[in-house]
């Protein structure tokens, strides 16, 4: 499906804009002319199939045939707190959060994590992160895009939902609690937020800060994930036991 996400603002009158970097996708990538079929979803999530009307190099003008409501996106609310990793791997838990319908994600600096950035090069990858996390939800047929909050400390990322029902944190060297035992003794909850550490892990010190901000600790088991992978097992086990996979 050719999906495209747009202002609400820009949709009036029976017909839309396309323009910047979406416009070119439809000519050069996707190879879309006057007469074929696409849909827009605007930021309220209601859904419009058009047809391209005319299009230039830069511009492309459709019309609106239909209009639809907005749908449910996902049936549970998650948030994930994930300490900066090294190299590129934020790029790729962006992608594969947003595919498994993640709601927010909030990068925060650990005392084990990448060394802090300025403000400028803090903007600069929350936008880049903010646009994969665009792609990615047209890629999977979401209807809303990930939020991608500014990068911030670690006790901040604490204080992050505090009527959060339901608050974990992944440890490796938690022993005695599992996800598995969380989620056998507790009813499924609509709103979570899990924290996930950098590669160094999380240290003592902010296991019991996170314990007396209301977070549960929890070990995945017997094998210890790369910080890229740990999340994605919890996300996609989340979605699967309470949510929208399988």
């Amino acid at each position: 499906m050719r999906r495209f996400f747009l202002e609400r603002k820009r949709i009036e009158k029976g017909r839309a804009i396309i323009n910047g970097n979406e416009a070119r996708h439809v000519g050069k990538v996707l190879r879309l002319g006057v007469g074929d079929t696409l849909y827009l979803l605007d930021e309220d999530g209601w859904e419009y199939q058009a047809i391209i009307a005319s299009k230039s190099s830069k511009i492309v003008e459709v019309e609106i045939l239909t209009k639809c409501p907005p749908r449910e996106d996902t049936s549970i609310t998650i948030a994930l707190g994930q300490s900066l990793p090294k190299a590129q791997k934020m790029d790729y838990i962006v992608q594969k959060a947003a595919e498994l319908g993640v709601t927010t994600i909030i990068p925060f600096f650990s005392t084990r994590s990448v060394s802090s950035l300025d403000d400028e090069r803090s903007q600069r990858k929350r936008i880049r992160w903010q646009k994969i996390a665009l792609e990615a939800t047209k890629q999977c047929g979401r209807l809303f895009v990930p939020h991608i909050e500014a990068i911030v400390s670690f006790k901040k990322v604490l204080e992050k939902w505090n009527d959060n029902p339901l608050k974990i944190m992944l440890w490796e060297d938690e022993k005695s609690i599992t996800l598995k035992d969380v989620l056998k003794k507790t009813q499924p909850f609509s709103k979570i937020i899990f924290l996930v550490g950098p590669e160094g892990g999380f240290t003592p010190d902010e296991v019991e800060i996170a314990r007396h901000a209301g977070f549960q600790t929890v070990g995945l088991g017997r094998y210890i994930l790369r910080t890229e992978t740990a999340g994605m097992c919890l996300l996609s086990i989340l979605q699967y036991e309470w949510g929208d996979l399988g």
